[in-house]
């Protein structure tokens, strides 16, 4: 998946929870505008929907549900760049200047992506983290 959908996924449900929602939404529909006119009325409504969804998973302390519902955007947005490659420019755009900006600054650092790859052979080990990694090895 596109390291700029991956981040704009993330952005958009995270939004969902400031006080820049309105905002944020108008942002991504106009991605939709941009590549799919006929669907932007529907995605605005899920938008909405979803919406509640965040604040309801906030309010449990539900991180697995507000982490779905960011993959399930990820994915709907890596269907728009897959149909508009040239979308790309607009979707960094309205991350660096709609989704990120509305963030508190912990919520930023989790916002970027993070590409690993490692490969291990015999009896090599590979340890990778995005954060914080502890081994107990005996």
């Amino acid at each position: 998946m596109d390291p700029i959908v991956l981040a704009a996924g993330t952005a958009l449900v995270t939004a969902m929870a400031t006080d820049a929602w309105q905002s944020a939404r108008e942002g991504a529909v106009a991605l939709w505008r941009k590549v799919r006119p006929e669907q932007a009325e529907v995605v605005e409504a899920e938008l909405e929907e979803v919406r509640e969804q965040v604040l309801q998973a906030r309010r449990d302390d539900d991180a697995d549900t507000e982490q779905a519902l960011a993959g399930m955007w990820q994915v709907r947005l890596q269907q728009l760049l897959r149909a508009d490659p040239s979308l790309a420019p607009q979707i960094q755009r309205v991350l660096d200047e709609v989704l990120t900006p509305a963030l508190a600054p912990a919520e930023r650092e989790r916002i970027g992506s993070l590409v690993m790859k490692a490969k291990a052979s015999g009896h090599g080990r590979v340890y990778q983290a995005g954060r914080d990694q502890t081994i107990h090895e005996r």
